[in-house]
């Protein structure tokens, strides 16, 4: 068990994934063309494979082994877990208003909100699931878990930071095509990503309450993360004939994460 406040290790953790959802805004002050079809395509395929491998091993693996610690049964809190994260990701894109980056017109309920705001909402949506995820695990690993170790929750954090890079960019760099100053589409990128320490926060204080419900929580949050991988990051990847780019960035993503999270987890 680790000496320090599972609070402090969460809001570390995701902290280190916000800073580099900012650096990933910053490359808005070295670009001066739009980003290429292609680049933007290998980020948001290395992006959805990390939260791919992320979403396994991190998360239901060690939902399905807590649950048979506790007694249970395994793969029922695992599968039930996951539908839920899918379901509540699916009620927030209905009911947030945002746009995504291709799309001409936006989703989620009416609201008179500019353009900009609403670009930006498409990718604090889908940072939630990721900051609950990074949360939940510092918290169990604070509590000495013994399937969740501080190791493997740094792992998660690291993989999760890794593809919010490019995502960083792939929302600042839009931003300056809308006509947005660099230092606007800085700002606005890098606080896309702010959601994430208070969705950590979140996590932590949810370990805290009742035992047996964490084995649903973690699987929830991978459900919410596939749901985001399958409804957004995929098709933006793959978009056009021949889409090579988006498939090796998915394989690499999970190559990666998959690797950190064997090897080091």
């Amino acid at each position: 068990m680790t000496d320090q406040s599972p609070i402090l290790l969460a809001l570390l953790g995701t902290g280190g994934t916000f800073l580099l959802t900012a650096s990933g805004a910053a490359v808005v002050f070295f670009f001066r063309k739009e980003m290429s079809t292609d680049i933007r395509r290998l980020f948001l395929g290395f992006a959805a494979g990390v939260m791919i491998a992320a979403s396994v091993w991190s998360l239901l693996i060690p939902a399905i082994e807590m649950a048979e610690e506790q007694g249970g049964i395994g793969w029922i809190p695992a599968a039930g877990g996951f539908i839920l994260g899918g379901i509540f990701l699916f009620l927030m894109d209905k009911l947030l208003p945002h746009l995504h980056s291709e799309s001409k017109f936006p989703e989620g309920l009416h609201s008179s909100w500019k353009r900009t705001t609403l670009l930006v909402l498409a990718v604090t949506l889908h940072n939630i699931p990721e900051g609950l995820a990074v949360g939940l695990t510092f918290g169990l690993a604070a509590q000495g878990n013994s399937t969740v170790t501080l190791a493997s929750a740094i792992v998660l954090a690291v993989g999760i930071g890794l593809q919010n890079f490019p995502e960083g960019a792939a929302i600042s760099l839009p931003l300056r095509q809308e006509g947005l100053s660099r230092t606007k589409s800085f700002l606005y990128g890098a606080a896309s990503g702010a959601v994430e320490p208070i969705a950590g926060l979140l996590g932590v204080l949810l370990v805290g309450s009742i035992v047996g419900i964490m084995p649903w929580l973690l699987a929830m949050a991978a459900g919410a993360m596939i749901y985001v991988v399958v409804e957004e990051l995929v098709p933006e990847a793959c978009l056009g004939e021949h889409s090579h780019k988006g498939t090796g960035g998915v394989m690499v993503g999970f190559l990666v994460m998959m690797v950190l999270d064997v090897a080091l987890g």
